[in-house]
């Protein structure tokens, strides 16, 4: 995969080149290439903002510099890519987002900042808007980062498939609880069942586990989970124990 991050702020990048991204730019694996949108501003103090029309605060990012570094950046790789804006309006982030773009071929992130980028960006360039969720951020460069690490991380060959399968969100459902040596730190022991060296006995728990506490942290993922008659019950217990208005 090769990822373009189209950025005033390039620098902000480097954290790209650690942890388990790095070890896929080593491997081979994705290839991500930052591009300073300031290099394609057509005037003297390479400025890529402007007023508004119509009036309004602040100011807002100009549409040559897009067009100019997407259609510079295609020349050098014709691979055409899906383009993506970072952008409150956009759609909420998730792991199944994360998942089908990590079967593409090629992406560009582009990143705004002031109060957004000229609307004919958006027209002809963009393949879809993504948020990261709602509250604002000073521009799109974390959520580039964070949605470039999401995705990278899936890519084959990166992480072992049993540590994706198992994941939060993989399923609908978070995480259950994990624990490591010691066995017992500061009077709080390990779950005597992670201990017994029963298999079965220990996915069965880390199963419920996994249904309570996404019953209780985002009851909403339940809606989309597969759940048998026997952990609808059991769901449906806590809930009226924990009094929670969910429906199951």
């Amino acid at each position: 995969m090769r990822i373009d991050i189209l950025t005033i702020f390039p620098g902000m990048f480097a954290t790209l080149t650690e942890s388990i991204v790095k070890r896929a730019l080593d491997a081979g694996k994705v290839q991500i290439v930052t591009t300073d949108l300031r290099e394609f501003a057509q005037n003297k103090h390479r400025s890529v903002d402007d007023a508004p029309y119509g009036g309004g605060p602040g100011m807002v990012m100009q549409p040559e510099p897009f067009f100019l570094a997407v259609e510079h950046l295609r020349q050098i790789d014709a691979t055409r890519g899906r383009v993506i804006l970072m952008s409150p309006r956009g759609t909420p982030f998730s792991q199944q987002k994360a998942l089908e773009l990590a079967r593409e071929e090629r992406l560009f992130f582009l990143c705004g900042h002031y109060e957004g980028i000229d609307e004919r960006v958006k027209d002809a360039l963009v393949d879809e808007e993504i948020s990261l969720g709602d509250f604002i951020l000073t521009g799109g460069e974390i959520p580039a980062m964070a949605i470039t690490d999401a995705v990278v991380r899936l890519l084959p060959g990166v992480l072992p498939e049993a540590s994706i399968a198992d994941e939060s969100f993989t399923d609908s459902l978070l995480e259950y609880p994990q624990y490591t040596r010691p066995a017992e730190f500061r009077g709080k022991a390990v779950p005597d069942i992670l201990l017994s060296g029963n298999h079965e006995k220990i996915r069965r728990w880390r199963r419920e586990q996994s249904l309570v506490r996404t019953l209780t942290t985002r009851p909403d993922l339940l809606r989309s989970a597969e759940l048998n008659e026997s952990e609808r019950r059991m769901l449906t217990a806590v809930a009226a124990r924990l009094s929670l208005d969910v429906l199951l």
